[in-house]
């Protein structure tokens, strides 16, 4: 089964908790952040496969973190999936 690294972004410790400890059993690294900024700097100095990105975030949101993503040719072509409470 491949497996790749996954970038979990949630500014909620206990989500970042859960999605590591369901993706890990799978056989995928699993890179966390706890904010947008910080996110960033892992998806352009890393080898990132997908990013599980929450919406709603202080200091940044998911859809600037998002948008910015994209407009970076180093993490544009790097797929992302919105998670929302919401």
């Amino acid at each position: 089964m491949p497996t790749g690294t996954i970038l979990v972004v949630d500014d909620d410790m206990d989500n970042l908790a859960l999605c590591h400890a369901f993706l890990e059993p799978q056989g995928h690294k699993v890179m966390l952040a706890e904010n947008g900024p910080l996110a960033l700097d892992l998806a352009q100095h890393h080898s990132i496969d997908l990013i599980l990105l929450d919406v709603m975030m202080p200091e940044m949101d998911g859809f600037e973190v998002c948008r910015r993503l994209k407009s970076n040719k180093a993490t544009a072509v790097i797929p992302v999936v919105m998670l929302t409470a919401l």
